[in-house]
């Protein structure tokens, strides 16, 4: 077969395995946010950069130089619908160890640490 494979699977990870895998301080884990600003201001998790999809513009281009397409990436969003497209095109860009955040921040404030703000 030819050509470029369209809508790879996207591995997920649950909030509780995050939780562990935080926990463990990896030094090697790439955390990224996808959500907008204001919503990281109501509740966030330590470590994420956060890239917002609105403003793709901006960071899209350095997002070889800032990150190693090699790492471990978990992306977080609030519900996991913007995290998913942001992990396809991460894939799409070359990157080769991607991880969606199954359920976002929501789930994780759910399941993991009542204390995070839910919105």
């Amino acid at each position: 077969m030819t050509g470029k494979s369209f809508g790879q699977f996207i591995t997920q990870i649950s909030v509780e395995e995050l939780a562990q895998r935080l926990s463990a301080g990896e030094p090697s884990l790439q955390l990224v946010d996808v959500r907008e600003p204001q919503e990281v201001a109501i509740a966030s998790l330590e470590g994420f950069v956060n890239l917002p999809l609105s403003q793709f513009a901006d960071w899209a281009d350095q997002i070889q130089t800032r990150f190693d397409p090699h790492a471990e990436t978990f992306v977080l969003c609030h519900h996991g619908i913007r995290s998913a497209q942001m992990c396809q095109w991460l894939i799409d860009q070359g990157f080769t160890n991607v991880k969606n955040i199954a359920g976002g921040i929501d789930a994780y404030s759910n399941l993991v640490d009542p204390s995070i703000p839910q919105y």
